[in-house]
């Protein structure tokens, strides 16, 4: 049996004064997202590269921002099925975006380094195996079509 949810966003963009869409250099790219329900908007923009403004969250960032929060939330729903007790979980994700002469690209890899400090010593090479099933869980990845490598290093707390 299969359940399906509705994810919703609201975009909104407008032009600026003295700004044209007929020339591409010259609109802003600035825009907010909403999602219902939600503390606040997000200020998002095109990268910096595509002329965007480099305070502003961009779709690259926030593509790569959901497959690592989404592996890091399946690593602990697994962890927690292994009775393993994690403490602390750092990812310092990194992705590739290759962009060809007519203008389009896509993501070409996907780098998470997460950095996992468990509880308990004996647990350690379980945790460590768990990234694979945690990323055949993860919504994000069984939705990209690039490859996502692991680099996992699990720890254990000193006590």
């Amino acid at each position: 049996m299969s359940f399906n949810h509705i994810f919703k966003a609201h975009v909104n963009w407008q032009l600026g004064e003295g700004e044209t869409t007929q020339n591409p250099r010259s609109f802003s790219r600035n825009h907010t997202i909403s999602i219902a329900n939600k503390k606040e908007a997000l200020q998002v923009s095109a990268a910096k590269m595509f002329r965007g403004d480099d305070t502003c969250y961009n779709p690259e960032d926030l593509l790569l921002s959901a497959l690592a929060s989404c592996h890091m939330m399946s690593y602990l729903y697994v962890c927690a099925q292994n009775n393993i007790e994690v403490l602390t979980y750092i990812d310092d994700a990194e992705a590739t975006l290759e962009v060809i002469k007519t203008g389009s690209g896509s993501f070409k890899k996907v780098n998470l380094n997460p950095v996992v400090t468990i509880a308990d010593e004996a647990k350690k090479d379980l945790a460590i195996s768990l990234h694979e099933k945690a990323n055949s869980l993860c919504f994000i990845a069984n939705s990209c079509n690039f490859p996502i490598s692991h680099h996992a290093k699990v720890f254990v707390k000193q006590v």
